[in-house]
């Protein structure tokens, strides 16, 4: 059977390395904020081409963080409005309403599962104080308008990169085009930790300050509380195993962009719908998201053909019994996407055989 992803054959074909990065931690005695955290931090600014990264426990509270640290700052309150896509993962959604903020869910783009300026214009209100994009699938949004938008409105913007690790618009990275970005490093993301990790990238030095303090406690000086701040502080260790596996990062991700122009050349089946990229991006992969109107039968076709796949989401925001508030909620794009996107590997430690399997499974598949 050829799995979805293959994590521990990720993570061992750098298991020498791995193990070097762990000893030199344990070796140092320094756990919390280390020299480790400090080299993540510094190599990621570069590669998002940003001024400032603060190193995170996890994508969700990367989320929480910056609406909390521009809460401080005055930006934001309790009560307003957020625009969000609606086929995002849960935890953008839960990072607005854990911090006392309303999320307004809208609409993406059929082709590209990605939210436009032209859908988030429909939707500002007096009350709108903050967007936030999410780059779906490892495909940014269109960036020039929606920046342009918000900028034009006094309106904030908040990248939510977890899936676009060296993803591109118009040659400018993820994470260098809002107010502040959020990443996560879960495992099966293409820069993965060996357990929960994330990182906010931004240019604004107030914001950075804050973020900073607030994730160490409160705090910029031990033992002194500036806020009322939490413990989502980058773990040492999982900062070294970071910098260890960000140096494959981009030779990773143009495995994937390989494997993914394989399959949109090569899979021809006219009841399958492939992904689109846009004009001005460069897509990097972490999922590659076909759609289908008959994907249960798909799933066990490919399964008959040992082949894994995943469904990234079966359940819309909306209709989750975490926000039965919303429940009615009209969202007839958001929920057809839902019934019919279908994720297929796109592990880059797939051999030519199992990519050749792949496609051949797919094209094969018939009513």
């Amino acid at each position: 059977m050829i799995p979805f992803l293959d994590i521990k054959k990720q993570n061992l074909k750098y298991k020498d390395e791995l193990i070097k990065a762990f000893n030199g931690v344990l070796e140092s005695g320094y756990f919390i904020n280390g020299d480790q955290v400090k080299e993540f931090e510094e190599s990621f600014s570069k590669i998002t081409e940003t001024r400032y990264c603060v190193g995170t426990s996890n994508g969700l509270d990367s989320l929480v963080l910056c609406i909390l640290a521009w809460k401080e700052i005055g930006f934001l309150k309790s009560g307003d409005e957020v625009i969000v896509p609606a086929n995002t993962f849960i935890a953008t959604i839960l990072a607005i309403s854990s911090c006392g903020l309303k999320p307004i869910l809208i609409e993406p783009c059929s082709k590209t599962f990605n939210i436009t300026a032209k859908e988030i214009r429909k939707h500002i209100s007096q009350r709108t104080k903050l967007v936030i994009v999410v780059h779906l699938y490892g495909q940014m949004a269109n960036m020039s308008e929606i920046s342009e938008l918000t900028k034009n409105s006094s309106i904030l913007l908040l990248e939510d990169s977890a899936q676009a690790h060296l993803a591109t618009h118009r040659s400018k990275p993820a994470g260098s085009w809002g107010d502040a970005a959020a990443f996560s490093f879960y495992p099966g993301k293409n820069l993965g930790a060996l357990g929960d990790a994330g990182a906010i990238t931004t240019n604004n030095k107030k914001l950075y300050e804050v973020i900073k303090a607030l994730s160490n406690y409160g705090s910029e000086k031990k033992y002194e509380h500036i806020y009322k701040g939490r413990n989502n502080r980058l773990d040492e260790i999982q900062a070294a195993f970071l910098n260890v596996k960000l140096r494959y990062l981009n030779d990773e991700t143009i495995t994937r962009q390989n494997i993914a122009k394989r399959y949109s050349t090569e899979i021809t089946n006219p009841l399958i719908t492939l992904p689109h990229i846009a004009q001005y991006n460069i897509h990097v992969w972490h999922l590659y998201v076909i759609k289908t109107n008959h994907r249960e039968e798909l799933i066990e076709h490919l399964r008959r053909n040992n082949v894994n796949t995943l469904i990234h989401y079966p359940i819309p925001i909306h209709k989750q019994k975490a926000y039965k508030e919303i429940s009615n909620l009209h969202l007839p794009i958001t929920e057809s996407l839902h019934n019919k996107v279908l994720s297929i590997p796109i592990d880059p430690n797939l051999t030519v055989k199992d990519i050749d399997q792949i496609i051949e499974s797919i094209n094969s598949f018939k009513l």
